[in-house]
């Protein structure tokens, strides 16, 4: 027993959002970058494609309102497969609910609860989450903000950026 804690302590401090993701069985793609760890109880009903990025304190939830039918139904349960296809962006804290299927190529703003299925090509936002136009219309509006510092070292990407004109930032 107490072995049992000291590995899964280690799993929870060392392992990545990843490799603890895939351990508790959500399926993985390829070339994925994961920084939540809220996958609810049944992980295992997530599939996740390939290049996708899920940032922090996104949630996925596969199942839920059961409970208010338990004193009939002692056993009531229901659950929804999540599936995130390939080239995905979904926001910090976005919530994913049970049953939902998001596309290939699809942007999910932060702080969206995504309830229903997204087709490819789609920017969502809000709450509910609501296409708002397609990705091809947000790389043309976001392309002249381009900076270029992706591959920049932390001092040469602060100097880069602290030397920019004002016009060359986002505004809303």
């Amino acid at each position: 027993m107490i072995w049992q804690r000291v590995i899964n302590l280690y799993r929870k401090i060392l392992w990545t959002d990843e490799q603890y993701a895939r351990h508790i069985g959500v399926k993985i793609g390829d070339k994925c970058s994961i920084a939540t760890r809220y996958f609810g109880s049944e992980p295992y009903l997530i599939e996740i494609g390939n290049h996708v990025q899920i940032t922090s304190d996104v949630r996925f939830f596969t199942h839920g309102g059961g409970w208010v039918f338990r004193e009939e139904h002692p056993s009531f349960d229901c659950f929804g497969k999540i599936k995130v296809g390939n080239n995905v962006y979904i926001g910090n804290c976005s919530m994913i609910m049970p049953g939902v299927s998001i596309g290939d190529n699809v942007v999910i703003g932060a702080g969206t609860i995504v309830t229903r299925s997204i087709e490819n090509n789609c920017v969502v936002v809000g709450n509910p989450g609501r296409v708002v136009g397609e990705v091809k219309d947000l790389k043309r509006k976001l392309s002249k903000f381009n900076t270029g510092t992706k591959m920049m070292g932390y001092v040469e990407k602060r100097n880069y950026l602290l030397a920019l004109q004002d016009k060359q930032f986002m505004k809303k």
